[in-house]
């Protein structure tokens, strides 16, 4: 951990589940998370009803922060660096008081209960740095055990943050009590929960949202199971994908009339979810209907990364957020970097040959602003593999970018970041192999364009020297002509450069010749 790092640990104390995030927070590699932790200990057990913590469950809660406060000791956070906050089931307990001051006693921690009102507020936060947001109005939405949070924002300004008291642990133990769940259980269930939705419903029709995003382990449960469910990879990041109104319809006839004997044997199923996961799928089918929503975006972002971001932002630490909307694509992309020890320096400049060489070409290739934004961050990223050896590093860069939960991309974005890094060198894309293979036909020719133009801007840095500044090129009907800028002799990088063109060549039905400015002749 470098001088000017700082780590910080997040608790939430839900009616669910306990979680906790260690991050470190750098001036240059902005946010990194170290570790998570999640304890299913369900405080709220009994309590929505009686409005008291069980004592099985508060002796269980003290022991999960117990274990939490080692695993961050181990991690370096500073004790006075540790935040917790508690919401709907100890918001609401007569004997809150008691617990937290146990929990104070016992494990030294100092536990902040935060209103409906403040929790929404943070998952805003938390989903915005995961989610990127547009010009359009989306509804946020948070899955608790004794709450869920409404938000309705954009990428300027919040509309709506709101707390119901309709988390799934709550409405379990309120409506259901046979198994299978009865029709009229459901009806119900549909009912109370339109009933609370009423506000929420009326403001987003208002601004014409259209687009979900979800946080919370149901939700993301949910994806699982339809993962799952359609036979897909279930093991990569479920950061930014989508679920249909059409996958959740199907999931949703086949789990709801089953029992929970039945629900257990589910893969995709968490088994601590077997019953919870009822009120979960119903309270979704009431938004995907009421709201009219086609999709549900899935956000691994919520309460606990709102709570360090918030942090930040009140002034304990000189990374604090300005307030504006953060640029999450590229903080998730450079992050990654810092991550794998990458040569910033040599990959800047790549990124930067390369954007002068879309916007040059763009005639010919024909593709968009979208697409020259993951040509940048393909360049960024392009050497990554390094970190885990020199041979092949191409193919280990596309693994990390994969696997490396880059935050605000769609699971296509990320593919085809990783695709255009796989190809920066060695053999380009072809049939043969069966990730490029699996792509839709309108991506495959993007990683085309967009590999062909990276293999060019890496060949004219192969010194890692930093020596081309600036490229110009002329177009004829057969030929592309590259003229070079250089600080000093290019022999090494047209050369090299040479060795890569022929790419491009196919892809653009042109012959690429590069010679330097007539000084260098």
């Amino acid at each position: 951990m470098g001088s000017d790092a700082l780590r910080v640990a997040a608790i939430d104390l839900g009616t669910n589940s306990f979680h906790m995030v260690v991050v470190e927070i750098d001036r240059v590699k902005g946010i990194i998370e170290i570790d998570r932790v999640k304890d299913m200990i369900c405080i709220g057990r009994g309590s929505i009803s009686s409005k008291m913590l069980d004592e099985s469950a508060m002796l269980s809660g003290i022991a999960a922060l117990r274990n939490f406060l080692v695993l961050a000791g181990q991690h370096g956070v500073k004790s006075e660096q540790v935040i917790a906050f508690a919401t709907s089931a100890i918001r609401e307990a007569k004997n809150r008081d008691v617990f937290i001051r146990r929990v104070r006693e016992e494990t030294g921690l100092k536990v902040r209960v935060i209103s409906g009102k403040e929790e929404a507020e943070f998952i805003y936060y938390g989903v915005r740095n995961a989610v990127k947001l547009g010009n359009s109005f989306d509804l946020l939405f948070d899955i608790g055990g004794g709450s869920v949070e409404f938000v309705i924002a954009n990428n300027k300004e919040v509309k709506l943050l709101e707390s119901r008291k309709i988390g799934v642990a709550r409405m379990h133990e309120r409506f259901i009590g046979t198994d299978p769940v009865s029709a009229h259980e459901i009806k119900l269930l549909e009912q109370f929960y339109a009933a609370e939705m009423v506000s929420s419903l009326e403001k987003a029709t208002l601004l014409g949202v259209r687009r979900g995003i979800a946080s919370s382990g149901t939700a993301q449960n949910i994806a699982r199971m339809i993962r799952s469910f359609e036979a897909r990879e279930s093991d990569v990041s479920l950061n930014n994908s989508v679920v249909t109104r059409r996958e959740f319809q199907r999931l949703y006839k086949a789990v709801v009339p089953l029992g929970s004997v039945d629900r257990r044997r589910m893969t995709g199923l968490d088994e601590k979810r077997v019953d919870l996961i009822l009120p979960g799928l119903i309270l979704v089918d009431m938004i995907f209907r009421k709201f009219n929503l086609e999709e549900i975006v899935i956000s691994d972002y919520a309460l606990r990364e709102g709570m360090v971001l918030n942090y930040l932002q009140r002034g304990f630490h000189p990374l604090s957020d300005n307030g504006g909307q953060p640029d999450i694509r590229r903080e998730s992309v450079y992050e990654l970097g810092f991550r794998c020890g990458w040569n910033r320096e040599h990959s800047e400049h790549v990124a930067k040959l390369a954007m002068q060489f879309f916007d040059q070409l763009r005639l010919l290739h024909g593709l968009g602003p979208e697409y020259r934004e993951l040509l940048e961050y393909a360049a960024l990223l392009h050497n990554i593999g390094i970190f885990i050896s020199n041979s092949s590093h191409h193919k280990h860069s596309q693994y990390i970018i994969m696997n490396g939960e880059l935050r605000g991309f769609s699971p296509s974005e990320t593919e085809i970041i990783g695709h255009v890094a796989r190809y920066h060198r060695k053999s380009p894309p072809s049939e043969k192999h069966s990730p490029y293979n699996q792509l839709k036909p309108k991506y495959r020719n993007v990683v085309d364009v967009l590999s062909g133009i990276l293999r060019l801007a890496n060949g004219l840095e192969r010194g890692h020297r930093q020596n081309i500044y600036a490229v110009s090129t002329a177009i004829s009907d057969r030929v592309i002509s590259v003229r070079l800028e250089s600080h000093l002799e290019p022999d090494i990088e047209i050369w090299a450069a040479d060795q890569l063109k022929s790419w491009l060549e196919m892809v653009l039905s042109r012959s690429i010749v590069i010679r330097p400015r007539s000084e260098h002749a």
